[in-house]
């Protein structure tokens, strides 16, 4: 088989990996889109990887897994020297700026390692490529392995599969979970012990630089977004994960344990947990603040942090002029940067409405819980009128005559345009 072929069976293999900002990215006259992806450097640039498996062979029979054993696809792997004199050619052709690479477990997992590992010293030692790398390690590989690929990937990951160790025996009989959260343990310790060996020793060689991620499927087990976050802020506390990607189980084959063929993926849920994350590590919330036992899934029309805020009404109106950082976190609306600019701003003046829309605040969201030099909040709302307006704006917004929130939008059509 020769290497573009190879190429286009194990790009579109790698498809349903997660990990990265985005894939499927066209460059027209450079390279197929399905080997495109991006990803963010340890020092927050955009960088352009080729995206791909080492192979798609697999000795696992993960039941939602298009590479699983018992599917019927056409196979390919590439040799260490190949993928690397192709990641090569397409880096000094400024294709890419760098590597994704992941694999389906050839024979062992020991042996899979090895075969990547070639691949990224090959890369490293020969070629002298020094961009961005991101490997997927194989769960159950040895200790040793894991540690030499760290210092020869900008960035480790380990897919966590499903929310539940019910699942994963259920799906993914051949895996375990020790297996996969043995390795996530030993990233987190290295990494920890290296980054106090450079800070004495400059020159010394940096062990996944760029941290660890993991992947969860969503959608393919029965399992509430209580339970998908829950389990997402432990393993940020617990390992030091950089980021937990979730990816829509998309229905592949027919079978009694999974989503019919049939099934949407579920995208918004998707949607609703990565927007739950980012309010668990940019915001300072906890996974019970976002969802509980008793409301154990998300609000399909509003985001988590508006359905937070409606759902503690009595800690509103905040003063954007008096308020902490911490609360004006809260405020859906403000976000990590319009909060620190309100700070700073507040210390010159009293900030009004004009102020806080230059500033970079959502008004539209933002407006029924605050208080501000020239603004407060409309008189009476309550959860359930702040629910009706944010999920009908047509109903409220600046530069109108304040409208009554108990009357039918209809009403105010002709008013609105």
């Amino acid at each position: 088989m020769d290497l573009m072929k190879k190429l286009i069976i194990l790009t579109d293999s790698a498809k349903y990996d997660a990990a990265c900002t985005s894939s499927g990215v066209d460059r027209p006259g450079k390279t197929i889109a399905a080997g495109c992806c991006h990803a963010f450097s340890a020092d927050g640039r955009c960088v352009t990887l080729l995206k791909v498996l080492m192979s798609n062979e697999c000795i696992y029979d993960c039941k939602y897994c298009v590479n699983r054993v018992s599917n019927d696809c056409e196979r390919a792997s590439f040799t260490p020297a190949e993928l690397a004199d192709l990641t090569i050619e397409f880096y000094r052709r400024n294709y890419i700026e760098g590597l994704f690479l992941s694999s389906g477990v050839i024979k062992n997992p020991d042996y899979t390692m090895e075969q990547m590992i070639g691949v990224l010293e090959l890369l490293r030692y020969k070629h002298n490529f020094w961009g961005y790398i991101h490997a997927k390690t194989i769960p159950g590989a040895s200790q040793e392995l894991v540690s030499k690929m760290g210092f020869v990937a900008d960035r480790l990951s380990i897919n966590i599969e499903l929310p539940s160790e019910e699942s994963l025996k259920l799906l993914a009989p051949g895996k375990k979970r020790e297996a996969i959260l043995a390795p996530m343990r030993q990233i987190a310790v290295e990494g920890d012990i290296n980054k106090q060996e450079v800070a004495v020793y400059k020159n010394a060689p940096r062990f996944a630089s760029a941290g660890q991620a993991t992947q969860m499927i969503i959608g393919a087990s029965p399992e509430s977004d209580y339970q998908i976050i829950r389990l997402a802020s432990a393993m940020y506390n617990k390992y030091a994960l950089k980021r937990v990607f979730y990816s829509a189980y998309i229905p592949m084959v027919e079978n009694s344990l999974l989503p019919a063929i049939d099934t949407k993926p579920p995208l918004l849920r998707e949607h609703r947990l990565y927007q739950a994350d980012w309010l668990m590590r940019q915001y300072g919330f906890g996974a019970e603040e976002i969802l509980s036992e008793e409301t154990p899934n998300f609000n399909p029309f509003l985001d988590p942090k508006c359905n937070w805020a409606i759902n503690n009404m009595q800690l509103f109106p905040i003063d954007v002029n008096k308020a902490p950082l911490e609360e004006l976190l809260r405020i859906p609306g403000i976000g990590p940067t319009s909060a620190r600019r309100i700070v700073t701003a507040r210390r010159q003046s009293k900030l009004g409405i004009a102020e806080l829309k230059r500033i970079g605040a959502v008004l539209k969201r933002a407006q029924y819980f605050i208080i501000a030099n020239d603004w407060k909040p409309i008189s009476g709302i309550n959860k359930s009128t702040a629910t009706q307006a944010l999920t009908d704006p047509r109903i409220y917004s600046f530069g109108m005559e304040q409208l009554s929130l108990f009357d039918s939008p209809k009403t105010y059509m002709p008013m609105l345009g």
